[in-house]
């Protein structure tokens, strides 16, 4: 056990430094293939057969799937995945090369060190330590390192969820990111946070036609002006509050351990009394679509006949089609509206699985408590709830309690501290071991 710990930061920093940034262009995606190299040759270094996969029709786009057989061969699988690409970043703006995976003050610098490096370092460090001690977990454990979850999965988890789910056979349960990690409070209070749901992502493109013509006449059927307005009134609107159980019984947990309470009537003033977590459990009270780019035109002195914009939409789990509704009721029958989209994701915060994950905590970290949340973000759980597996965010990780971990997700200065990868491998070997 002490060297899975002792190897969980050389294995981030080692992972941050390989570039997997996945800008949702092919032409230049990086680095997905090295990555999984990488992990293959970690796995393969201790005796796991490994399913080396390339998903999709874009070379470099690469899996790596191992499994760990288990002591009872009739009890559902757990499948361990993580994803090994990660969304951009400019160096000029970090302290330390975002690629350097510098360890230094105690942390683990770089893009990927939140999300989601930091957990596919701690569950090779665990997956290492089974076989080299010859441990046999209670049930078959997949562990799965995957490409292009951050355009959507679609050349990864989707596309394996689609062509090779023999790769995934039996699991009833998967666990993975954006969850596990701890909260403080007030008073030193705090509470471990499992992720049980997530928002549906909706990427949509709005589009206006008009006339095209010379900038210099009038014009009363003006694209870009069509188009300003529908993403002013979009970006103005204000969904309903909706009170999902994911978020409310962690409300109550939050009440329970703090006393605050949470009137629906003051809703969003009293969840601003979380401090740096409101950003996320804000996000998850309503439906929300935020636009984020604009294209038209191709001259100053031109009127387009077309303008488009970009609209990032997500929607709570059993909203989709009020979401629809809501929308068409918006925008009018003039903005033509197309979409890819992934659909929200929600469990149940009961059972073995619940009771373990909670034990392994508490374990590690007595007199604290765990909660469910949802995320207002999507993850590979959409395609592994396609194929029947109750899917949890469990990342385990105990924070200091003045770090804005929220704000690191996809940020500047992305770092994750020492202690906390091997606080994470001491619950996850737990945790696997008791699954």
């Amino acid at each position: 056990m002490q060297q899975a710990q002792d190897e969980v930061v050389g294995l981030t920093s080692e992972l941050i430094s390989i570039d997997t940034t996945n800008t949702g262009d092919p032409a230049t995606v990086v680095g997905e293939r090295a990555a999984a190299e990488y992990v293959a040759a970690k796995l393969g270094e201790v005796g796991y057969e490994i399913s080396y996969v390339e998903s999709g029709d874009q070379q470099g786009r690469a899996n790596v799937i191992a499994r760990l057989p288990g002591a009872d061969a009739s009890r559902g699988a757990l499948l361990v995945h993580g994803h090994l690409d990660v969304v951009p970043a400019d160096p000029a703006e970090w302290s330390v090369h975002p690629f350097s995976g510098a360890v230094q003050d105690g942390y683990v610098w770089g893009r990927g060190a939140v999300d989601m490096k930091n957990m596919v370092a701690m569950s090779i460090a665990v997956a290492r330590r089974f076989k080299r001690d010859g441990l046999t977990p209670p049930r078959d454990i997949v562990f799965a390192f995957l490409a292009d979850e951050e355009a959507g999965g679609f050349q990864g988890a989707q596309w394996l969820a689609d062509h090779r789910p023999e790769l995934f056979e039996g699991c009833t349960e998967a666990i993975s990111e954006v969850g596990g990690y701890s909260v403080t409070f007030t008073d030193g209070v705090r509470a471990y946070l499992v992720q049980t749901a997530e928002k549906g992502i909706r990427w949509l493109k709005l589009r206006t036609r008009g006339r095209a013509g010379h900038g210099s006449m009038v014009h009363d059927d003006n694209a870009v002006a069509k188009l300003a307005a529908a993403v002013d009134k979009l970006g103005n609107h204000r969904f309903p509050l909706v009170m999902n159980d994911s978020v409310r019984e962690f409300l109550d947990g939050v009440t329970e351990l703090t006393g605050w309470s949470f009137p629906e009537d003051d809703i969003d003033t009293a969840v601003a009394k979380l401090g740096n977590l409101s950003r996320i459990v804000g996000a998850t009270l309503r439906d929300t679509a935020n636009p984020t780019m604009l294209t038209a035109g191709y001259k100053h002195n031109v009127i387009p006949s077309v303008a488009e914009a970009a609209v990032d939409c997500r929607i709570l789990p059993g909203r989709e089609e009020e979401f629809d509704r809501e929308l068409a009721e918006l925008l009018g029958p003039d903005v033509e509206r197309e979409w890819v989209g992934l659909p929200p994701v929600e469990t149940t915060f009961e059972g073995r699985i619940v009771d373990t994950m909670t034990s392994s905590v508490l374990a590690e970290d007595p007199g604290t408590k765990v909660l469910p949340y949802m995320v207002s973000a999507g993850t590979d759980a959409k395609s592994f709830s396609r194929l029947g597996m109750n899917c949890y965010g469990f990342a385990p990780l105990k924070l200091p309690a003045d770090l804005d971990f929220s704000a690191l997700f996809h940020g500047v200065d992305e770092r994750v501290p020492e202690e906390s990868l091997r606080f994470g491998v001491r619950v996850l070997d737990r945790f696997l071991r008791h699954s």
